[in-house]
């Protein structure tokens, strides 16, 4: 089964671009992904049972290494 999902990231902190490379480049580097970003969000498609565990994957690490951050998801199914 294919899923989207639409990603916007909102580092609560000074510097707030470095939170967001992070992830985009994180995201990049899975293999299976498709990711296209634009100014507003970041969309992702991809098979769901990678999709899924990526994206827990990445909230725990931004979580982790760069503290209050706000993530807005949507997710859709493709097929």
């Amino acid at each position: 089964m294919r899923a989207a999902a639409e990603l916007s990231l909102y580092p609560l902190a000074d510097d707030y671009l470095t939170p967001i490379r992070d992830v985009i480049a994180r995201l990049n580097a899975i293999d299976g992904l498709e990711v296209v970003t634009n100014a507003m969000s970041t969309q992702v498609v991809g098979d769901y049972d990678i999709l899924m565990p990526a994206l827990t994957r990445e909230v725990r690490t931004s979580f982790e290494q760069h503290g209050k951050c706000v993530f807005v998801m949507k997710l859709l199914h493709l097929s």
